[in-house]
């Protein structure tokens, strides 16, 4: 098998290929054009998009040329794939909005440089906005629409699960747009390959399809597992929602604290999936006597260095560590932890206890505050809180001129006085 396609099977991303054989052979021969699109449905990626585009990596290393393909056009409409409900429609505004803030959080995987690294395949960012926003309706149907079966379209599964809530025929045109796009890239840059979630496979065969009745030509599709956690969890969700790429979304320390709290079957295959470290060193965090945690702090760190960088990873790293010793922190350990700010002429007033839980990540509401302080797990510096009645006032500040407040034993939160 080729090299690159190695790789990825080694590491765990490949779930089907439509023709494995003839994939590697093409891509021994030559560099190969391949794709992956992504939606811009709102302004942040989360991690469980992200899959693909670690894979585009390590395909860009291996000398292959990568097009990520930001779906402007098909965002007015809305991939059916894998959801249970039509999505929000969205302004052409806001779509121009999103593209540009995925392209920003995309190249933390992928280098789009003019000028890469020797030995990296050429990387390039379009917009489907650009060939699909103008197209004549009637044109459209005459050229690709007759290509199509309706009966073969409702045997794939994106359609059928759909079937039962409705599905609008909008909707019914995606994959027409998608395969169009395959199609696009095939003519204008030679694109040989698309690569996508389990969940895209019948667009992906449907854009194959496409190509060989309109170019009697063969490109193929490599698709990839869509990743839950042990605990049955979908990937890229926490306590808080949805794990953003976004830093004003989900905070690098946040970001930090959820690879860290991974599960344990889950670490050695995030290692795998979610960083570039080599499999030789990630087989050293499976051998007999090392401690799991360790393994979970390398995943923690590589994970927020890849997509905040070095400075913000370091960051979440030292507070962490700090945190895990002692409620007691000095400033060095404070610098990634999140915070709020808090007028010291308000404190000296007093703030009740459940309301200023309440303003923090701690607790969502009142009344989430008050069942912490019930069930014995609401702290404010070194004094666990027992009266929900009781008020936050001067008194709390430590040694650094702030308040720290924690929830249960791992989740703490700043409150600094200005």
């Amino acid at each position: 098998m080729n090299q690159a396609l190695q790789t990825l099977v080694d590491r765990g991303f490949v779930k089907a290929c439509t023709d494995t054989d003839a994939l590697s052979a093409l891509m021994d021969k030559e560099s190969v054009s391949f794709y992956v699109g992504a939606d811009p449905t709102g302004k942040s990626l989360h991690i469980g998009h992200m899959v693909p585009f670690f894979a585009m990596h390590h395909l860009q290393l291996a000398g292959h040329n990568p097009i990520a393909l930001v779906g402007g056009g098909t965002a007015m409409i809305g991939d059916p794939s894998g959801k249970t409900e039509l999505r929000k429609m969205l302004t052409p505004e806001e779509v121009a909005s999103n593209c540009a803030s995925i392209k920003e959080q995309l190249s933390t995987v992928v280098d789009f440089s003019e000028k890469p690294s020797s030995g990296m395949g050429k990387a390039v960012m379009l917009n489907n906005a650009d060939w699909l926003t103008n197209l004549n309706y009637i044109d459209f149907l005459r050229e690709i629409g007759r290509h199509f079966s309706v009966n073969r379209m409702l045997t794939f599964e994106s359609y059928k699960a759909r079937l039962e809530r409705g599905l609008s025929f909008i909707e019914f045109n995606y994959q027409l747009l998608q395969s169009y796009d395959f199609l696009t890239l095939y003519r204008d840059h030679g694109c040989r390959l698309q690569i996508g979630g389990d969940d895209q496979w019948g667009n992906i065969v449907a854009g194959i399809d496409l190509i060989r009745k309109t170019e009697s030509a063969e490109c193929y599709g490599l698709t990839f597992n869509l990743i839950a956690r042990a605990d049955g969890q979908k990937m890229g969700k926490s306590e808080k929602g949805a794990v953003f790429l976004d830093p004003t979304l989900f905070s690098p320390y946040d970001f930090y604290q959820y690879w860290r709290n991974v599960n344990d079957e889950d670490v050695i295959k995030f290692l795998k999936l979610f960083t570039f470290l080599p499999l030789e060193e990630i087989a050293q965090y499976e051998k007999e006597g090392v401690n799991v945690n360790e393994a979970k702090v390398r995943l923690a760190y590589e994970q927020t260095k890849i997509i905040h960088g070095v400075e913000e990873a370091e960051k979440a790293q030292t507070a962490a560590k700090a945190m895990f010793g002692s409620a007691n922190l000095g400033s060095e350990g404070r610098e990634g932890m999140n915070f709020i700010e808090v007028e010291k002429r308000e404190l000296e007033k007093g703030i009740p206890v459940l309301v200023l839980f309440a303003r923090t990540d701690l607790a969502a509401t009142n009344s989430d505050a008050r069942r912490l302080v019930d069930g014995g797990g609401a702290w404010v510096g070194e004094s666990k809180i027992t009266d929900a009645k009781a008020m936050i006032d001067l008194t709390y500040l430590d040694e650094v001129g702030e308040i720290l407040l924690r929830a249960g034993k791992k989740r703490y939160f700043r409150v600094v006085i200005t």
